[in-house]
């Protein structure tokens, strides 16, 4: 993403209003790797800014998306995230237990290569990558896929999930 100054030109040269919101829109997106949904946004910009409204971050983000500032990203976390890093071609890890999301370099071009091979035209390619960050893998009560309670590296099984027999 542009900086915030070249964000506030751009927006002035497509004869968009640059408000005081919009700007703090524009600083919280600035170096953003987190991907944030458009409430985490809100979330951040409120608390800098109370009288910003939703709907105005909603708005401000569209028009971004639409300059082609920020890529919106359906990571099937339940909510739209918004990725400033539009200039690198980049994939995402994204974590089934936290739903951190972060950027993967990764060369997928044989694979491009092979389809073309078989006259199939690419125009994008978007890799996801599901599993668990290394945060939840150290610290984190969760659940496998097989209803075992896992604590770190051990997993045990939770007495409810044995059919009801306690002994």
């Amino acid at each position: 993403m542009r900086s915030v100054a070249e964000l506030t030109e751009a927006f002035r040269e497509r004869g968009l209003r640059v408000t005081p919101q919009r700007l703090c829109i524009f600083e919280v997106l600035e170096h953003n790797s987190t991907h944030p949904s458009a409430e985490a946004i809100y979330a951040e910009v409120s608390r800098r800014m109370p009288t910003v409204s939703l709907k105005t971050v909603y708005e401000t983000l569209n028009q971004l998306a639409e300059m082609g500032e920020v890529s919106v990203l359906d990571l099937g976390t339940g909510q739209a995230r918004f990725d400033p890093n539009t200039e690198s071609g980049h994939h995402h890890l994204v974590c089934e237990v936290c739903g951190k999301v972060e950027d993967l370099r990764w060369d997928l071009e044989a694979p491009l290569e092979a389809m073309a091979g078989r006259g199939f035209e690419v125009h994008r390619v978007e890799a996801v990558v599901r599993g668990v960050c290394g945060s939840c893998l150290e610290g984190a009560d969760r659940k496998d896929g097989f209803g075992r309670r896992r604590h770190g590296a051990a997993y045990e099984q939770d007495d409810n999930e044995q059919g009801g027999n306690n002994g």
